[in-house]
This record gives structure tokens, sequence and C-alpha cells, in this order.
């Protein structure tokens, strides 16, 4: 579906906004939003391109560049970090082969941070795309990841 199509199933009212933005990040096959993406939303919207571009600089669930499959976020919060957010990042970029913010070479996960997952009772979290999953260790990790591949 190209961009216009997603676009028009929305009104044409700046509150629409960020439903926009994650409608087209979602159904673009590398999960992120195009420069030309953004130029029609500004026109339908009757926005600046850069007040598009700014909310979507600004809200670390968007992205301005390609990335995989399967997007994973670390919470880094203070309760994760206590709990080991840190050697939960270490794991994860072992078995991806993978730096945060890199995405592997086919394509299929792209690892992030997130500053928060609202997750602290069951720290460290982690979300696949929009599944979350706490408790995490080592080993846990390395079934959850088994099931993506």
């Amino acid at each position: 579906m190209n961009p216009r199509d997603i676009i028009a199933r929305f009104e044409p009212r700046q509150d629409n906004l960020l439903n926009m933005l994650h409608a087209l990040q979602d159904s673009h096959p590398e999960n992120y939003i195009t420069s030309d993406a953004m130029d029609e939303v500004a026109r339908y919207l009757n926005m600046t391109k850069s007040s598009v571009f700014g909310v979507v600089d600004y809200y670390s669930m968007f992205s301005l560049r390609p990335r995989g499959r399967y997007i994973i976020r670390v919470c880094v919060s203070p309760v994760c970090h206590i709990k080991k957010a840190g050697s939960i990042i270490s794991h994860l970029e072992n078995i991806l082969g993978i730096k945060t913010g890199e995405t592997t070479p086919d394509k299929l996960f792209t690892l992030e941070i997130a500053e928060c997952l609202g997750q602290c009772q069951e720290a460290p979290s982690m979300m696949i795309n929009q599944k979350v999953y706490n408790n995490l260790t080592d080993v846990r990790i390395r079934e959850i990841i088994a099931l993506y591949k």
C-alpha cells in the first residue's frame, strides 16, 4: 500500500498525525518512515515537512532509517538498569552479532534501547515489535530470539 492510501484512511486533522506516522511505519517493509511519506503527511495535514520531521525525530518509537523485521527494544530505565539491563544488552549483541542501533545483515533484527517500557514490577524487560518480555535472563533471551528466527 502506498503512503497516500494509508494517509487517506485518516481525517485530515493534525491530531491524527501520530496515528498516521505509526501506520506508515508499520506498513513499510523496513519499519521506518520515508522522506516521501513525510512529504505526503505534511501536504495532507497542511503542515511543514520540518514539523512532521520534528515529530518523527522526537519520538523514539519512530525511525528515519531502515530497520529489521523485528525491532528489539531493551528497557534501560533506572529499575531495569539495577536489574542488569546492561548485561541483557550485551547478551543480545552477542547473540545477534550487532551493536545497539544496528540491524542484522539478514534484516531480521534491529536492536534499540528504550528509556522505559512501563514494566518495572517485572524488570528487566524488552519489547519485540509490540510484544513485551519480562524477567529476562540469558537463557530466556536465547529462547525468545529462537522463536523469531
